[in-house]
Order: structure tokens, then C-alpha cells, then sequence
């Protein structure tokens, strides 16, 4: 009932009210409908890196702000890159250096930036419930999107694994799938569980130790696996997840070596999975932690169309938040 609730409460703040995106915080409560949407409208972006001039003019003359609480590399870059594609001016805050850390409240900082005209905010925060805070604090003409907060959600990244599925494997119902790893710190898995069950995949395997899987795993509507053999099995596709020691507390892992050894995605490892699965890393990747070098570059790897993928889909989103936006303004006009 509680899940239910929370998915109603993000549809209500994310949705304007033709339910088209005005903000992307979170994939819990969008339909399968509207993903799908996004992801259409990614295929369509794709040719615009092969382009000599690789612009689109969808977002000329917008700001787009980023707001990275948390230190990030490819996302900060693919969301900047994103922007500059669609033709939208990028200022890039660096909090380190800004009011923020001289003591300036959040909302201040907020106040200041809608002060210049900002239309966009890409946030990264460690804090879950930031981006869903911010979106609550801003001004209703200004677009948020989440690019990670906490342990809580990363919509576009499960928004970009499920473009790189989609064109490996387009019958979502039909699949299984298997997540492995740090699921309980993983804001990624959440959002991939999210996209998965909206998508119609009924065969959802978590795999890890009892330590890294959250209590009662089993009421988001997958399977609890603890051996490799048995999640595995059959699987079609296979996403295998960073450790995310920065947010561990305590002694969850004996070792690094004894998860790989355990839970590390290995040539042998995949016999029981089908020979034609892909191999998923959101990454940055642990080589000899969470995947063996040969998988990771191995033919059945799409680790690198997922980079590629995380362009467009940026791009889609990016887009289709704006335009929720303005068309919510133009109804709140009356025009």
C-alpha cells in the first residue's frame, strides 16, 4: 500500500497534466506506455552522433544547470554532452567551490540560480530524496532531473539499460533477467527493478549475499538468489553491479576476494546462463571484483553501446521534461 502510495505521489509531481514528463525524478509509478516513449524517442537520437554536426536545435536558447553533490564522470559528462547536442547553453556548478560549502542553504543556492534564468537542473546528490526536495523547492517553470540520489534512484541509467536491451532483446515479457551484486546500496537496481516490471518482464533475479540484498527483497517483485548457479540459469540478460563500498557501513564483505570468487561474473559462471545472454555493467567497472576482464570485453558484452545509449537517451529525456514543462505552462496561462 505504502508503494503504491509513493508511486502515485512521484506520478503527481512528475507528470503534467496531459501525463507527459515535466520533471525525472524516479521510474517507480510511469507506465510502461511512457518509457517506451522515451526510449523511441532515444532510437531517434542515435543518428546524431554519426552526424558531422552533431546538433539538434530542440533546446536552443535553454539553460541547463548541472548540479553534481556527488563526484561523477560519465554522467555528468553524457548529460553535458546531451544538452550541448540538443543545443541548449550548460552551466556546470562546481560545488566544491560554490555558496554551499561556505555555509549557503540548498534553497538559497536554488533562489540565486532561478535568478539567472535557469530552465534545467541535473542534480547528483547522496542524499535520497534530493532531487524529489528540489523539485518541491524550485519554481513551477523549472525542470528537474535526477542523475542519482543516494541509494533511492538513477532513472537514466535504467532508461539507457533498457534502450541497450531493447535492441538485443525487444521481447520484454519473455525475458529473464538477472541483477547481481550490491543490490541493497544500489540506486541503479532500484530503477532497473522499476523499468523491468513496467516493461512487462515477469522473471527478475536479484543475486548476492544476504548482506547486500535488502530485507524482504522479495516485495519488489523479484526472486532472491544467493548462488550464481541459480540465478543465472536461463538467464538472457545479466547486469552486474558496481560494489558500492563508499556507502557501506560495517563489514558487509569479508573480502573483495572472496566476493569474487563468490558472486564475481566469471567464463564459468556463465554456463548455466543462455548463449546468447548480454553482460550489463552500469560502471565505472571493478575488473577481478564484480566481472572477469574476459567477459567484460567479450562479444556478449554491451558495456559500451550502454555509454553510447546513455547519450541519446539524455537527450530524449531532456527533451521531453522541457516540453512537458512548457506545455504545463501553457495550460496554467489558459493559452
Amino acid at each position: 500500500m505504502f508503494a503504491e502510495a509513493e508511486a502515485a505521489h512521484y506520478e503527481r509531481l512528475q507528470l503534467n497534466d496531459a501525463g507527459e514528463l515535466k520533471h525525472l525524478l524516479t521510474l517507480d509509478g510511469l507506465s510502461g506506455e511512457l518509457i517506451s516513449q522515451v526510449l523511441d524517442t532515444a532510437e531517434s537520437f542515435i543518428e546524431v552522433g554519426s552526424r558531422s554536426i552533431k546538433k539538434v536545435p530542440l533546446l536552443r536558447g535553454k539553460t541547463v544547470a548541472t548540479l553534481f553533490f556527488e563526484p561523477s564522470t560519465r554522467t555528468r559528462t553524457t548529460f553535458e554532452l546531451a544538452a550541448k547536442r540538443l543545443s541548449a547553453d550548460v552551466l556546470n556548478i562546481n560545488i566544491s567551490s560554490s555558496a554551499t560549502s561556505k555555509g549557503e542553504s540548498l534553497s538559497d543556492m536554488l533562489r540565486n540560480l532561478e535568478a539567472m534564468a535557469i530552465d534545467m537542473f541535473v542534480v547528483r546528490h547522496a542524499s535520497s530524496g534530493a532531487a524529489h526536495f528540489i523539485a518541491r523547492e524550485v519554481t513551477p517553470e523549472v525542470a528537474i532531473v535526477n542523475a542519482g540520489d543516494g541509494q533511492h534512484a538513477h532513472p537514466t541509467q535504467a532508461l539507457l539499460d533498457m534502450l541497450t536491451i531493447r535492441q538485443y532483446k525487444p521481447d520484454f515479457p519473455s525475458l529473464s533477467v538477472a541483477i547481481i551484486g550490491d543490490i541493497l546500496h544500489s540506486r541503479v537496481a532500484r530503477s532497473e527493478i522499476a523499468a523491468l516490471k513496467a516493461l512487462g518482464v515477469k522473471d527478475i533475479r536479484v543475486v548476492g549475499p544476504d548482506t547486500l540484498l535488502p530485507m524482504a527483497v522479495e516485495s519488489f517483485g523479484v526472486r532472491r538468489c544467493n548462488r550464481m548457479s541459480e540465478g543465472l540459469d536461463g538467464a538472457d540478460v545479466i547486469i552486474t553491479l558496481r560494489l558500492q563500498k563508499e556507502r557501506m557501513s560495517g563489514s558487509l564483505l569479508p573480502s573483495e576476494h572472496e566476493f569474487y570468487s563468490l558472486y564475481g561474473l566469471t567464463t564459468d559462471k556463465l554456463e548455466t546462463a543462455k548463449d546468447d545472454a548480454i553482460i550489463m555493467h552500469p560502471g565505472p567497472i571493478n575488473r577481478g571484483v564484480e566481472i572477469e576482464s574476459a567477459v567484460a570485453d567479450s562479444s556478449r558484452s554491451v558495456i559500451l553501446e550502454q555509454v553510447t545509449n546513455g547519450i541519446a537517451v539524455r537527450m530524449a529525456v531532456l527533451s521531453m521534461v522541457m516540453s512537458g514543462q512548457i506545455n504545463a505552462r501553457r495550460v496554467a496561462s489558459g493559452e
